[in-house]
């Protein structure tokens, strides 16, 4: 009887941990599109709220029926923003907000931040490689961070950097270090790659890494940053 039990409890184990695998990547699939699908239908529901208290259709008051026409409304502004932000005359007023922006204490600060990090995320791995590992949380356990920008030690002269390790599945939480060049190991991963790795776990990923350290780490410092040593 024991061992009917002890059976059965080991293939429920086993078909209950295929189904996690199954499911589990569908499912931050899902979170990750009903966030995005949220945010989107927020930001664009008072625009369509005016449009039904002006036009009060009965589809209108539909809350489905309003949420699919915020979502079709924001990316309809993102797209128009995005196309006159590329043209001469939408950059250039685009500079002119951000300057204005600039001049404000705390949003200065706050939308500076934002911006240099998104464009840091957003770098091509033809330009410079910003992935590397680092010890964390404990030696000899590595954890993947893109390295943001590098800085010089004040009273050594030591160059450090500044390196950014999102959480594994919620990369939205990370952990900001500033650590010396020496302790960094850039590994071959473009951005792509090390952010499918943290989103599934590791579960997605390449077969191989670069995990030894091959080259001494100011070299590959005046190669990812050139005027680094300008800063």
């Amino acid at each position: 009887m024991r061992r009917i039990v002890s059976r059965t409890l080991r293939s429920l184990q086993s078909q209950i941990l295929a189904g996690i695998l199954t499911v589990g990547p569908l499912f931050v699939t899902w979170l990750i599109f009903s966030f995005l699908f949220k945010t989107l239908a927020e930001a664009g529901l008072p625009a369509v709220h005016l449009l039904a208290a002006l036009f009060p259709q009965a589809w209108l008051g539909q809350p489905w029926m309003q949420s699919l026409l915020a979502i079709v409304l924001t990316l309809t502004v993102l797209y128009i923003v995005g196309r006159v932000t590329s043209l001469v005359i939408g950059r250039q007023a685009f500079n002119l907000f951000e300057a204005l922006l600039e001049r404000l204490p705390f949003i200065a600060k706050v939308y500076t931040s934002v911006r240099q990090l998104l464009d840091t995320m957003m770098a091509k791995k033809e330009t410079s490689q910003r992935v590397v590992l680092v010890d964390f949380p404990i030696p000899g356990q590595k954890c993947i961070g893109f390295l943001t920008r590098t800085l010089t030690d004040s009273a050594t002269g030591e160059q450090l950097a500044a390196v950014l390790l999102p959480n594994a599945i919620n990369p939205t939480s990370a952990f900001l270090q500033v650590l010396p060049m020496s302790r960094l190991v850039e590994t071959d991963l473009s951005m792509e790659q090390a952010m499918s790795m943290l989103m599934t776990g590791g579960a997605v990923g390449p077969d191989t890494i670069q995990f030894a350290r091959t080259e001494p780490q100011p070299e590959a410092a005046r190669r990812l940053f050139p005027s680094s040593s300008s800063d």
